[in-house]
């Protein structure tokens, strides 16, 4: 148990960092509870766009992929970037483009071109990452608020450091409710009571309930950091475990007279190195020397929707020049492979995100409990001054 003048700094930490961030967090749990269901809810919302015609009767093909490159191959579109892979019967094709501007490709804009999988018809496009609340728009809307913030790299940044300073002010919250080693005091360190007073009914809900929503804001908060600022969490996860540093894979010069493999060659490799697995991303070279990348999702992958193993195969001839197999990974990558599918739910399907979309109500249960106590010893404080200067001004007179 943490007591005396350590006590008194832990609580003042903790409430200031609830009181000045509060509303972020409240945000960010309303509506991580919506794009939790992004998908599902995007696709109920523009059948048009996102559902194909018909349901496909099998998986996606080479040739089906490279029909679909082909489809794509002439003006007004061109070679994309990436190319999602339908990941279910009735899903689509979406090819992913740079949006250009007069200075060059537009950070955090890209078009996206949605192709029927049996007709190879184009259904339509919309930009991603532009704000809008129209039925397009909307949920690419709802994630960008979740994770930039509407503000690009910026809101990045200042998401990750909100998901690092959640993770703080849980763990501060964790060190203050410490209750002494004594049998009734664990369970009085529990108990939501109320004997009468609102006030102690709002205070022990925040108290017992913030303990045992801990567990789950700490993967939250450091999932979020994460996936926000990697670059300031692989550091510290390399310190104690075993990460893959990050490799640029190239594709050898190309042979003379010889031309870069198609999609459908790409995969078809693909499922040569991993038979059983379902291609979901293929990234396309951008320049001379890169090398295509790969997205596959494995049988009993924690990432169920779009896998995380990835494969890297040169441009001319197919061959690997690199893979991350997250069944085969070292600890570390285990660790940050689990950040996702944790902060989504995913890796615990649908009882998992049915959870996560539940538990995105408690950063405004908190903030709102918090706020009460706050204020009530506010009220109290002034109330003691107020007494105090009184009593002082009797003594004068």
């Amino acid at each position: 148990m943490v007591t005396g003048r350590l006590r008194v700094v832990l609580v003042k930490l903790h409430r200031y960092i609830g009181l000045s961030l509060g509303l972020l967090f409240v945000l960010m749990g309303l509506t991580g509870m919506t794009i939790a269901w992004r998908d599902e809810l995007d696709a109920w919302l523009n059948p048009d766009l996102l559902v194909a015609s018909a349901p496909m009767a099998a998986p996606v093909t080479p040739d089906t992929v490279q029909a679909v490159t082909e489809r794509l191959a002439a003006p007004p579109y061109g070679k994309p970037n990436l190319l999602m892979l339908p990941t279910h019967a009735d899903g689509v094709f979406i090819a992913w483009y740079p949006v250009k501007g007069p200075d060059g490709a537009v950070p955090g804009r890209s078009r996206q071109v949605m192709v029927d999988p049996v007709t190879l018809a184009v259904k339509g496009e919309r930009v991603w990452g532009e704000a809008g609340l129209s039925r397009r728009l909307l949920l690419p809307t709802l994630f960008h608020l979740h994770r930039y913030l509407l503000a690009g790299d910026t809101g990045k940044t200042i998401t990750g450091v909100a998901g690092m300073l959640l993770l703080l002010t849980t763990l501060v919250g964790v060190a203050a409710w410490w209750p002494k080693m004594k049998l009734r005091s664990v369970v009085q360190a529990f108990r939501i009571t109320h004997g009468g007073s609102w006030s102690r009914f709002n205070y022990s809900l925040h108290r017992a309930g913030g303990i045992l929503a801990a567990p789950v804001l700490a993967i939250i908060a450091f999932s979020g950091w994460y996936l926000n600022l990697p670059k300031w969490v692989t550091p510290i996860v390399a310190g104690v475990m075993t990460v893959t540093p990050p490799v640029k894979h190239a594709s050898a010069p190309a042979p003379a007279g010889a031309r870069p493999l198609e999609a459908g060659e790409i995969m078809a490799a693909a499922h040569a190195q991993f038979p059983h697995a379902q291609v979901t991303r293929i990234g396309f070279p951008r320049k001379p020397g890169d090398a295509f990348e790969i997205r596959l999702c494995q049988p009993g992958e924690v990432r169920q929707h779009t896998g995380a193993t990835r494969l890297w195969l040169d441009a001319w001839t197919g061959a690997p020049l690199g893979v991350r197999d997250p069944q085969q990974a070292p600890a570390g990558d285990t660790l940050l492979n689990w950040q996702f599918p944790l902060h989504t739910g995913e890796a615990f399907g649908l009882p998992g995100r049915l959870f996560i979309t539940l538990f995105g109500l408690a950063p405004l249960a908190f903030a709102v409990t918090g706020v009460l106590i706050w204020w009530k010893r506010r009220r109290g404080h002034q109330r003691h001054v107020v007494k105090a200067a009184q009593r002082a001004g009797m003594r004068q007179a």
